[in-house]
């Protein structure tokens, strides 16, 4: 029996556990340098074939017109590539989604909805795509599109494709949303960004011993001062989580991240959030959940 829908799909959000920017290419592109973590708190979505071609975002979500969705415009990539493929369109699709992670927080929601969109929909038309070539189809699209159909712990380099699996840290997070969103490109066009942090290996990442509970975790968020400086509540709420761990904003902004051992120590730090923030705590993941919901086997 053909299926024909996936519901309950999750779209798990990331962390930056680090973001050095290493250098800047004469046509403006930052080279970065970054491990991904995957977390186990994320968006969630239904997938339901259609019986004509449509793609079909089913309800409103703020701020993002349905024609920049990362998610059709996803859908609509591999469906033309299924075109190209079997000389035929697939079924069309209806999205339904719920948005748990923030506009501009530095989580990748929108890239991880539309990875997830991927894999749902290249498992419903049986399209057979590998995990490789439905990251060539994402990458155009979102450069964290490809980390998140890779689906581990990763070390990233370049735009978003040379990625290389590591181990992660066993923990919980504690994370606040600030209540602001960062737009990336404020970030990366100020003056005052860093760009010359000198190039990290793996080697480095896996070795890294912290000396202290309290020293934080490797390297640092280049981006963090610019975005504090431009967004204060993202620079309150670094300090705030900052007097309970060592805090740090993941990607260009805003959430802000601390990491703590067990489940307990950080419930006992969300339970002190100030209530003018949104804040959760999640579990470090070590591969995408819809890797097991699919069954996907990697090549």
């Amino acid at each position: 029996m053909t299926l024909t829908s996936l519901h309950g799909c999750p779209a798990p959000a990331k962390l930056n556990l680090f973001l050095h920017v290493i250098g800047r290419r004469a046509d403006g592109y930052h080279m970065l340098q970054s491990v991904f973590q995957l977390i186990d708190h994320g968006d969630t979505l239904d997938f339901d074939l259609r019986e004509d071609e449509r793609i079909v975002r089913l309800n409103e979500v703020p701020g993002v017109p349905e024609e920049q969705d990362l998610i059709v415009r996803a859908l609509r990539t591999l469906q033309a590539e299924f075109e190209r493929r079997f000389n035929r369109l697939p079924p069309g699709i209806d999205v339904r989604i719920e948005k748990r992670l923030p506009m501009g927080g530095g989580l990748g929601g929108g890239s991880s909805d539309a990875a997830t969109a991927l894999m749902a929909a290249n498992y419903l038309w049986q399209a057979g795509l590998t995990t490789a070539e439905l990251m060539a189809i994402g990458l155009p699209l979102g450069a964290d599109i490809p980390f998140f159909l890779f689906g581990e712990t990763a070390f990233a380099q370049g735009v978003g494709d040379d990625l290389q699996a590591v181990s992660g840290p066993d923990c919980w997070y504690v994370v606040i949303e600030p209540g602001v969103p960062v737009p990336t490109a404020a970030i990366f066009t100020a003056p005052d960004l860093t760009r010359n942090t000198k190039p990290v290996t793996v080697a480095d990442f896996l070795g890294h011993k912290p000396e202290s509970k309290d020293s934080g975790g490797f390297g640092k968020n280049d981006l963090q001062d610019v975005a504090t400086r431009l967004f204060p509540p993202v620079a309150e709420a670094v300090e705030w989580l900052g007097n309970h761990g060592a805090a740090r904003m993941t990607g260009s902004g805003a959430c802000v991240f601390s990491a703590f051992s067990t489940e307990q120590e950080a419930e006992q730090v969300l339970m002190q959030v100030p209530a003018k923030w949104i804040a959760w705590k999640a579990r470090s993941l070590t591969k995408h959940p819809m890797k097991s919901l699919l069954q996907i086997n990697e090549l």
